[in-house]
């Protein structure tokens, strides 16, 4: 069974597509969203249900990790068997995960159903990013993916705002059940939609293996990577970083299985053969290394305002909402135009968040030391909100771009695998910039600023790179245009001599 229908030039749009895409976005961004709100309730948690450091962590980790481990292998489920029963399991036991957490009567329950709430959340995504490819085309999907990346954008920096006032509203002992809770009504009711509005799976006439060795190699070596970094802060020791070459290993052997795999005939989980279509291969490159830079920014300014500075849970999350208003707004906008400007914007995008960046350290260092006479949240909002309106340049364009090519039929591996490229890029960016952090605060004895400030300074390399490759590729393209341009004018004169 495929989920798709043929994607020719016959293609008639579904005339509920927008209403269907609604639908995905909703519960896209529910489960992005649990990424980011449960850190500020926390310190709720650790009242509320007397949790250790270590579960904590779990808690935060494990729906990480578990999201992470399921992403690639759900989008080719969704492509072999059918998006809309997959999406509609994956919100259904999102939202009895969601229920589960805000019971918990101990830390274990609550890091168990964290567990599972994370697999339903990477079964979610790679659907939508199929969906798009599946319902839209031309300028459409671009406002698809503009929209889409939008969410992905609002869901990342509005979480610690949407914890710390629900936090607020509904008290320290008990605000951390209110982060959870809020997914079931918003759960059921995407359920409901999702039955009437999402198009039905198409029968293809052939039986296709979904590659469990694939999925075994390919779910071993991401965990291998992923479980040092997570756990960077509450691991002891370096026995743990024996994992990540362990983990590349892997990954080499996942990739030597699905060549023998596909010269056996049969449809590997991930077609190796996208990444030899330059706008997919550039694009994963791109969001892998970005995401390394731009999550991180949250993480330490979180700590910044509300440990070194004193702030409460919501005015550590307002003083960032203006990155959040800059990013959906610019990714909406972006969505729209890329189809006309192409990898430009996305590299216009990159210049806009180092800019912002480096302007943050500098009104970091001037509010941090009193010189500017108001304080740091105020201070950072006009250069957040030009970085985000950067961010949202990056994101949504870059997956246009990136799947611009890939055919509808393995559009939710895909995305998985672009998915996956962000999760690892995310950990390590938390991991490497936490890690500077942490120990400039040691090193500093104890000066938040300095922390704060060289973190953000790690930040700002890893987007620069990002920067880097994208400058390259529009060199690149200019010199293959220019040589193109001769070779048609050599063409032209040939004749004539």
């Amino acid at each position: 069974m495929s989920c798709v229908p043929p994607d020719g030039p016959d293609f008639t749009p579904d005339p509920r597509r927008w209403r269907a895409f609604a639908v995905c976005l909703v519960a896209g961004f529910m489960s992005l969203l649990d990424v980011s709100i449960v850190n500020v309730a926390l310190p709720s948690m650790r009242t509320g249900l007397g949790a250790t450091e270590s579960q904590l962590q779990w808690v935060v980790s494990g729906y990480a990790l578990a999201f992470g481990l399921v992403l690639v292998p759900s989008g080719r489920l969704g492509d072999v068997r059918g998006r809309r029963p997959v999406f509609i399991a994956g919100v259904a036991l999102f939202t009895l995960a969601s229920a589960v957490c805000g019971l918990a009567p101990s830390a274990h329950w609550l890091v168990v159903a964290r567990l599972v709430q994370g697999v339903a959340g990477g079964m979610i995504n790679p659907q939508v990013s199929g969906f798009v490819q599946q319902l839209f085309r031309g300028a459409e999907r671009g406002k698809a993916f503009g929209l889409l990346g939008a969410t992905i954008g609002l869901s990342t920096a509005v979480g610690p705002l949407t914890g710390g006032a629900l936090i607020a509203l509904f008290g320290t002992d008990h605000g951390w059940r209110a982060v959870f809770f809020v997914n079931v009504p918003v759960g059921v009711v995407a359920v409901a939609l999702a039955f009437r509005l999402l198009p039905a799976p198409h029968p293809s006439g052939r039986k296709e293996s979904l590659d469990p060795v694939g999925v075994a190699l390919l779910g071993a070596g991401v965990l291998a990577i992923l479980l040092p970094l997570v756990q960077n802060r509450s691991w002891a020791g370096n026995g743990k970083w024996l994992l990540v070459p362990a983990g590349l290993a892997l990954l080499g052997a996942f990739v030597l299985w699905e060549r023998r795999y596909e010269a056996r005939g049969k449809e590997p989980m991930v077609a190796l053969g996208l990444f030899r279509r330059r706008s997919y291969a550039l694009g994963a490159g791109i969001a892998l290394v970005y995401f390394g830079g731009f999550t991180a920014i949250f993480f330490i300014l979180a700590l910044y305002l509300q440990v070194g500075l004193g702030y409460t849970a919501l005015q550590s999350g307002l003083a960032v909402t203006p990155f959040a208003l800059g990013s959906a707004v610019a990714s909406a906008l972006g969505g729209r135009a890329v189809t006309r400007l192409g990898r430009p914007l996305v590299t216009a995008g990159l210049v806009a968040v180092v800019a912002g960046l480096v302007v943050t350290d500098v009104l970091v260092a001037a509010a941090g030391s009193g010189s500017m006479g108001v304080p740091v949240g105020w201070a950072i909002c006009p250069s957040l909100l030009v970085a985000g309106i950067g961010s949202g340049l990056v994101i949504s364009p870059n997956i246009t771009l990136t799947l611009a090519e890939v055919p509808v039929e393995r559009a939710g591996s895909a995305g998985g695998v672009l998915q996956t490229g962000q999760r690892i890029g995310s950990a390590v960016g938390i991991a490497v910039v936490g890690a500077v952090f942490f120990d400039t605060l040691v090193a500093q004895h104890g000066d938040w600023t300095a922390a704060v400030r060289a973190g953000l300074w790690v930040s700002v390399a890893v987007v620069a790179v990002a920067l880097a490759i994208a400058l390259t590729d529009l060199w690149t393209a200019r010199r293959a245009r220019a040589r193109e341009s001769r070779s048609q004018t050599v063409l032209v004169r040939s004749p004539e001599r």
